[in-house]
């Protein structure tokens, strides 16, 4: 019976905060080729649903799939709920779905603190050791490097030196062609300015 109680609970919610307009597909480089009016429109609607959603419902959405959770983290962003700053990272690093990562590391970035990047850098010395997984090293570092600027830190450093982990998970497969560290920032960056666009419509702003 609670089984089938927490599956509706999911499936209401997800109806609510993930589908509509199918926001889940569009969290993520999708706004920044939107026009102002498109932009300002879809960051509008995000910001009042971050506002509306409250904390045992973005639990519940991230213990869903990959939608679920990127939509979450998202919202969790926009709200600025840094009280998830540890659940993100235990999700960032147990990499169980796709597509999510990103916006785990959006959100931290967000946070901006050094907290947030300890967590970055402890998922960079546990994947960047995996150059067969190509999950979401490049969105993580790209988030340390821009807190790393924030803060006046130099955490992404020693990924970085020649001959580095990043430099290494490079080389190794999977096969692919990589930007320098500096666009992964830059990108980072203006996803996280997205989520400050949608924080201004978003009352329930917690920081």
């Amino acid at each position: 019976m609670r089984h089938a109680y927490e599956r509706s609970e999911l499936l209401k919610l997800t109806r609510r905060y993930v589908t509509p307009g199918q926001r889940y597909l569009k969290l993520g480089g999708s706004p920044l080729g939107m026009s102002g009016r498109e932009r300002g429109k879809f960051t509008r609607k995000l910001g009042k649903a971050a506002s509306a959603i409250n904390p045992r419902e973005l639990e519940t959405l991230l213990n869903g799939g990959w939608r679920e959770r990127t939509t979450a983290a998202w919202l969790i962003a926009v709200a600025g709920r840094t009280e998830f700053r540890e659940r993100l990272g235990e999700l960032l690093l147990a990499s169980e779905v796709p597509f999510a990562g990103e916006a785990y590391c959006v959100a931290l970035a967000t946070f901006g603190a050094p907290a947030d990047a300890d967590l970055l850098g402890a998922y960079l010395d546990r994947y960047l050791l995996r150059p067969d997984l190509d999950y979401d090293q490049a969105a993580a570092l790209g988030a340390l490097l821009l807190l790393d600027a924030r803060l006046g830190a130099s955490q992404a450093a020693r990924f970085l030196v020649s001959d580095g982990l990043w430099q290494q998970w490079v080389d190794g497969p999977p096969t692919k062609d990589y930007d320098a560290p500096g666009s992964y920032r830059e990108f980072i960056g203006q996803l996280c300015v997205v989520a400050d666009e949608s924080a201004r419509h978003c009352t329930a702003r917690s920081r």
